[in-house]
């Protein structure tokens, strides 16, 4: 070893610290960038939920101040809806002999098990319907069919099959969101990349395998297109058909009671609170599961 060795392996000990303080660094210029830019994105979609709810007042005003004072009818601005609103839920006042809560519960109870039984038999059927082609050149079009029935014209039916009550509500609830949930699991079945279940076969595994670990992953955010259109469906559904097929109680049956009673506050209150309760669970509960499911499968929707 010469006398330049040790000099020689210190400096390389030196740029290697260097090298790796530049590194990390980089690494935390970079997130503290994203992290930046996460704020800025975050702070910006508040912003425009602000703007967006702010002229939805403005406009609810407007139209409330010109039927009243123009047409004389009692019309509801935001200020007393929200009062309303605010009365109703920390108060145990009743509306049609029960309080807002348990028409809530009702409502959601009748939702819950009509939108549960679409999801069991439309991921079935989709799933049998996208595995078989003969099945699914055979029964797709009444699929179809099905799906251009307005949510209101299942009432007669549901009213022959079921008679009056909570039966024709599910049914109906159920009839409307099966349609979208058996198309998109068949779409999403079908449209499986084929190279993925030519490696499969080539590493041995077998039918149920393949179908349980590469067909239904590579298909999940189409079912979950599905079920969030089967979502949507059962829920406006839900209120016309409390409101038709004489429930007796839930928000619907409070709203279409209002034409009689001329109570249009409360009336408002309930299409507040059918307005809150879909954009929670379309926004926060699917927007968390079509998260959890693209980070899953290795796609992001964040912008680098």
């Amino acid at each position: 070893m010469t006398i330049g060795t040790p000099y020689r392996l210190l400096a390389l000990s030196w740029q290697s610290t260097l090298i790796d303080s530049q590194v990390d660094n980089t690494r935390r210029d970079a997130l503290n960038t994203t992290a930046h830019f996460q704020l800025r994105r975050f702070l910006a979609r508040i912003g425009l939920l602000c703007v967006s709810g702010f002229i939805f007042l403005v406009v609810w005003t407007l139209v409330s101040l010109f039927v009243t004072h123009v047409r004389g009818a009692p019309f509801p601005g935001p200020l007393e809806t929200i009062a309303s609103f605010y009365r109703l839920l920390t108060n145990r006042e009743t509306i049609y002999q029960q309080t807002i809560w348990i028409h809530i519960r009702h409502s959601m109870g009748r939702w819950l098990l009509g939108y549960s039984i679409a999801i069991v038999l439309g991921v079935a059927m989709g799933a049998f319907l996208g595995s078989v082609k003969t099945a699914h050149a055979v029964f797709m079009p009444l699929v179809y069919t099905l799906q251009l029935i307005p949510g209101i014209a299942w009432i007669p039916i549901a009213l022959l099959l079921f008679g009056l009550g909570n039966p024709s509500t599910v049914f109906m609830v159920s009839m409307v969101a099966v349609s979208p949930i058996i198309i998109n699991t068949a779409t999403g079945i079908r449209s499986t990349p084929q190279r993925y279940l030519w490696a499969a076969r080539m590493m041995g595994a077998g039918r149920v395998r393949i179908f349980f670990e590469i067909v239904i992953p590579a298909s999940v955010l189409s079912i979950l297109s599905g079920l969030r259109i089967g979502l949507a469906n059962a829920w406006r559904v839900l209120v016309a058909a409390e409101m038709i097929v004489g429930t007796g109680i839930g928000l619907g049956y409070i709203i279409i009671e209002s034409r009689w009673s001329l109570n249009f506050k409360d009336a408002f209150v309930c299409i507040m609170i059918i307005c809150l309760i879909g954009l929670t669970v379309e926004k926060v509960i699917f927007g968390a599961i079509e998260k959890w499911a693209m980070r899953t499968m290795g796609f992001s929707r964040e912008e680098p």
